[in-house]
Order: C-alpha cells, then structure tokens, then sequence
C-alpha cells in the first residue's frame, strides 16, 4: 500500500513504541484479527454473494455466471475471473476510472488464492469440451477501507463462492446445482513494522509498514498461496512465523463461513 500518505513521524513513533511494549494501538496483540462479522447472500440478484466486515473495512462480493467458451489450454475446464473496485466511497484517495495498481493487485491476490488451493472443480463447470463452460465472475466491491483489504476481498469471496448456484435452468442447460467445491482457503496478512510482525493491519499500520505477507491456507493448515508486497524484506524465520500466524487466523475465520 505505498501509494498511501505517509503518517505524521509522530503517528509513526506511536505505533513502533507501543510494539516495541507488546502493544497494539487498538489494543489486540500481534496475532489477533478485528472483529469479523460475515452476511451470505446478501445480493439477492446474483448467483451467490456476501458482504464482510473486518473491524472499519467492509467489503461486498458478487458472484455472476454464464455460458461461455473455454481457454484453448483448458478446453474441459470453466473459467473464472476475479476484478476489484476501489471506488471513491471507500477511500478518498481511491478514484474512479481505469483500475488503480493496488486493485489489480487486490485481484490477483484473491484469483491466486481461489485458484491454487483448487477450491472450485472447474472441470466439473464444463458443459461440452471445447465449446461450452461456465464463466464465473467474482467482482468485489470495497465499501469502507481502513486497513488489509487484502484478507476482506479474499474472505468474503470464498463466503460468497460457498452460496453459490450455477444457474442451469436459466440457461437452458438442466437443473440449477450448487457451486462444486473442494476447500475453503482463508487468506491471512502479515505486516512488517520495524522487527515487528502484525496480523490484519490497520491503515495505520500498512502506512508504517516496510513489507507485506500475504498466506492462504487450507483447511489442513496447507499452504497454498502466497504473496509479498512493499519494499522491504522478511527472513526466514518472519516467513515461517507468518505462515503459522496465518493458519490460526485460518482456523478462526473458517467458522464464522
């Protein structure tokens, strides 16, 4: 999140001296996610859909079908295709026009972590090979931002996948069916601020930050997606403790879905 206004150096000093005493400026330790509350179906005009807070970040997912033709490589397999939209409700420093390079980041996280845990059959979303599939379109919408977009877009996209009905009968093409899945990725963000890992940052927080982690896992604790961003580095051993961060994180969320 660099394109971000930096913090006054005395909002900067703030946070690190707190760290510094385990210490949060809200109050959670280092590991603690904000408080999540998740609403499925919350479109009543998509295929599937939900709408999620994470503490003062709230995002909405909608899910759209329909019948398409299939990638040369993947003739026996749907298709699936994920767009953010940071709009200037949100954020005011979001504006309207071509995607920003933080929404087609955002994108390709959430697309990332859907599609290398395997989460959806897409072979099973093939309805004549070569010539028929379905076509799943993921679009989030950021309502409300103050920190980690990153794990709210990618949330409430698994919420909104696992409502989903593949609208058959409207196409002609038999019965409606649910959604065929095979996991429930969580993903789960760590950043770096000084020597400091913390998990589900505030916009203050990503502001102060050096580095970002971005961990996907599964419900084995697998790891099945990854992505850094920011400037600066992790060693080995942040890298491992935000792996392990992450999938307790995994574990909490995938309740509450």
């Amino acid at each position: 999140m660099s394109q971000r206004s930096p913090l006054s150096e005395v909002k900067k000093g703030h946070i690190t001296t707190l760290l510094a005493k385990g210490k949060r400026s809200d109050g959670r330790s280092f590991g603690e996610l904000r408080p999540v509350s998740i609403i499925e179906g919350a479109i009543e005009t998509a295929e599937g859909s939900a709408r999620m807070k994470l503490g003062n970040t709230e995002v909405v997912v909608g899910i759209k079908m329909a019948v398409g033709e299939p990638f040369a490589d993947t003739p026996n397999k749907g298709v699936l295709t994920t767009n953010v939209e940071l709009i200037p409700m949100a954020f005011e420093e979001f504006e309207s026009g071509p995607p920003s390079p933080m929404a087609i980041e955002l994108s390709r996280v959430v697309d990332r972590g859907i599609r290398e845990s395997q989460m959806i059959d897409l072979e099973a979303l093939c309805i004549t090979p070569e010539k028929e599939v379905w076509v799943l379109y993921v679009d989030v919408y950021a309502l409300d931002y103050d920190g980690n977009l990153f794990d709210a877009s990618s949330i409430a996209a698994v919420a909104a996948l696992r409502n989903t009905m593949v609208p058959a009968k409207r196409f002609g093409k038999g019965e409606d069916f649910h959604l065929p899945l095979r996991s429930t990725p969580i993903s789960c963000t760590t950043v770096k601020i000084g020597d400091y890992l913390v998990v589900d940052p505030t916009l203050e927080e990503e502001e102060v930050s050096s580095a970002r982690l971005t961990v996907a896992t599964d419900e084995n604790g697998d790891l099945r997606a990854m992505q850094k961003g920011g400037s600066g580095f992790f060693t080995f051993e942040e890298v491992k403790k935000s792996i392990e961060m992450s999938v307790e994180a995994g574990r909490a969320i995938r309740g509450k879905i």
